[in-house]
C-alpha cells in the first residue's frame, strides 16, 4: 500500500466510518429549516388532522358495516387485481424501453408515463372513448363478445392498471438501468445462453425493484378514484371502492368517512415506510 492510500484510508476511518457512508449534520442551518419545516407541515398537518377527528371508540363498529366491508373487498380484489396485471406487463415495457434502441422510444416512454401527470378523470374519459360500449375498441369488442367494460369490475381494475402501472415501469426501468452489466457479460463469457443470464443473473439483481413496484402500484390502485369514477362508475357492491365510499360517506356519515380515509392512510403510508431503501438511503 503506498503512503497516498495509507492516508486516504485513515481520512474515511475519521470522516465516516464505514467504506461509502457520510456522516451527516444533525442541524441544517436557518435558512433551509424554515422552508422545510413548512413543507413538511403541509403533509403532516392534514394526517394529524385526520387522527383527530377519526371515531376511535367506534372505529371496529365504522369498519364492520356492509358499506366499508363491500368497498374493502372490492378494494382488495380490484387492487390485487391491477397490481398482477401492471407487473405481468410492466416488466416487459420496461425492458423494452430500458434495453433496446428504437424510433420512437422517448415519445412511447412519454405516452407510458402520462397517467402519471394526467388529471384522472380524462383517464377515465379517455378509457370511456375507447374501450366503452361505443368507444374505439369497446364497440367491435361489444359486438364480437358481448363484454361491457365501463361500470364493472372489469373496469375499476382496467382504471387501476391505467394510472398505476407507470409506477412499475418507471421503477423496474429504473433497476435495470442501475444495473452492473459486468455480470451479465461475464456469465456470457463463461457460456451462459441469453435465457439462462436472464433467470440466473438479471431477474435475481432487479427482483428487489420489481417487488418494490409492485407495492407501489398496488398502493396507488387501492387510491385510484378519478378514474374510477369516471369509466366504471359508483355502483355498490359492484364498483364503488373504498375512495369512492368515502365520497359518498362524507355527505350522510362522516365518522364513515374518517374510518375508510385512515385505514387507506395507514396502508399507504406502511408501504411507503417499507419501501425507503428502493428509493432513498437511511443511514
Amino acid at each position: 500500500m503506498t503512503e497516498d492510500q495509507d492516508s486516504i484510508r485513515k481520512a474515511s476511518r475519521r470522516s465516516g466510518g464505514r467504506s461509502g457512508t457520510v456522516r451527516r449534520p444533525r442541524r441544517p442551518p436557518a435558512f433551509i429549516a424554515i422552508p422545510a419545516t413548512i413543507g413538511l407541515a403541509l403533509f403532516a398537518l392534514p394526517v394529524l388532522g385526520l387522527l383527530g377527528r377519526a371515531p376511535w371508540r367506534r372505529l371496529a363498529t365504522l369498519l364492520g358495516s356492509d358499506l366499508a366491508l363491500e368497498a374493502l373487498r372490492l378494494s382488495a380484489i380490484s387492487s390485487v387485481s391491477a397490481a398482477v396485471i401492471s407487473l405481468l406487463l410492466g416488466v416487459p415495457v420496461a425492458w423494452t424501453l430500458c434495453r433496446y434502441d428504437f424510433p420512437g422510444r422517448s415519445l412511447l416512454r412519454g405516452l407510458v408515463l402520462l397517467p402519471m401527470v394526467l388529471p384522472p378523470v380524462v383517464g377515465g374519459a379517455a378509457l370511456l372513448f375507447a374501450l366503452g360500449r361505443r368507444g374505439l375498441v369497446g364497440s367491435p369488442l361489444y359486438e364480437a363478445t358481448g363484454l361491457v367494460l365501463p361500470f364493472s369490475t372489469g373496469g375499476v381494475i382496467l382504471a387501476g392498471v391505467f394510472v398505476a402501472m407507470p409506477l412499475m415501469v418507471l421503477t423496474v426501468e429504473g433497476g435495470l438501468r442501475s444495473l452492473d452489466h459486468r455480470f451479465e457479460r461475464a456469465a456470457e463469457t463463461l457460456g451462459a445462453g441469453r435465457w439462462t443470464v436472464l433467470r440466473r443473473v438479471t431477474i435475481p439483481m432487479i427482483a428487489p425493484s420489481v417487488v418494490a413496484g409492485t407495492a407501489l402500484t398496488w398502493a396507488r390502485a387501492l387510491g385510484e378514484f378519478g378514474a374510477t369514477l369516471t369509466f366504471a362508475g359508483n355502483l355498490e357492491g359492484r364498483t364503488q371502492t373504498l375512495p369512492l365510499a368515502v365520497f359518498v360517506a362524507l355527505e350522510s356519515d362522516r365518522d364513515a368517512a374518517l374510518a375508510l380515509s385512515l385505514v387507506m392512510v395507514i396502508v399507504s403510508l406502511a408501504v411507503l415506510v417499507a419501501l425507503r431503501d428502493h428509493w432513498w438511503r437511511s443511514r
